[in-house]
């Protein structure tokens, strides 16, 4: 198995940001040490070409994030600043999760040690996602006639409204997104199954939530290929996330969802999504962790 990761490409941001834009290097150095990877098992994306962004977003959205041309009030609602670096780090992030699509439709099993922007729109980004990378990947897949049936399973704490604004029209894309019914973003899109959970949801209850849900995804779609967007936001100590996940349930998740595709030999896609706690070691342990348990359940 092997990872992509972009995390050589880091984006500047003001002091005091909000996203921690450290944990990318952090987890891929983490999973080496840990041994779940070698140094020559991860390997680092090129750019994402414009055809291919093309298949998602909008000519001048592209435009405007290629040439620095974003409004005040677009760049407000992306989160972050614009700069040659993180239009860099947006392109190759793209092109690391249609390199861990292919690996996966190969070998069973694709990782991205980035991605997950699940808030990016076709014409804007939004919620420090600049371009939908998993649709972007699904779109690519289709165009090349590698998939058929694709299903989206996204586990980060806040819903996947931009995949499921720009999917959602796709009779063959099943867009699963389980998160919090309070959080941003205040404006949901429609998923083809939104599961809203409760302030202050813990491990018993999540499980309980996700096996039921998961297996009847996973037996009606009878999907070609699983995205798993698995967010570290879940977590109790999340600033941002008002779940209440410990270490242990977060690792029982992804258990729940890399067993439930590994026995029906599914091929699975992992890539990062959000995390936002307190002590950035615990986002890096969590995603870490996702890593290790990918890697029991398909070698």
């Amino acid at each position: 198995m092997r990872a992509w990761s972009p995390a050589r490409f880091t984006v500047p941001l003001p002091e005091g940001h909000r996203f921690p834009i450290a944990k990318y290097q952090r987890i891929r150095d983490s999973v080496i040490e840990r041994g779940l990877l070698e140094p020559s098992e991860i390997e680092e994306p090129d750019r994402v070409e414009r055809w291919a962004l093309g298949l998602v977003h909008v000519p001048s959205y592209v435009e405007s994030i290629m040439e620095g041309t974003l409004a005040p009030l677009a760049v407000r609602r992306l989160g972050f600043p614009w700069s040659e670096q993180l239009r860099e780090r947006s392109l190759r992030t793209v092109q690391g999760t249609v390199e861990a699509a292919y690996d996966a439709l190969g070998g069973g099993a694709g990782v991205n040690l980035a991605g997950g922007t699940h808030h990016a729109f076709a014409a804007h980004g939004e919620g420090f996602c600049v371009f939908n990378d998993v649709a972007v990947a699904v779109r690519v897949l289709q165009r090349e006639g590698r998939v058929r049936r694709v299903a989206i399973v996204d586990l980060d704490v806040h819903q996947g409204n931009g995949t499921a604004s720009i999917l959602g029209g796709d009779p063959d894309v099943f867009t699963f997104s389980m998160h919090g019914s309070k959080n941003f973003p205040f404006r949901r899109e429609r998923s083809t199954l939104d599961v809203e959970l409760e302030d202050h949801t813990g491990d018993a209850a999540y499980c309980s939530l996700l096996a039921a849900h998961l297996e009847d995804v996973l037996d009606d779609v009878r999907p070609d290929l699983v995205f798993y967007l698995a967010g570290a936001d879940p977590y109790v100590e999340d600033r941002f996330g008002r779940l209440a996940l410990s270490l242990d349930g977060l690792r029982a998740r992804d258990q729940l969802v890399f067993e439930g595709c590994g026995r029906r030999g599914l091929p699975v896609v992992m890539t990062l999504a959000g995390g936002y706690a307190r002590a950035l070691e615990d986002v890096v342990s969590i995603h870490a962790t996702t890593v290790g348990e990918l890697r029991r359940v398909y070698g």
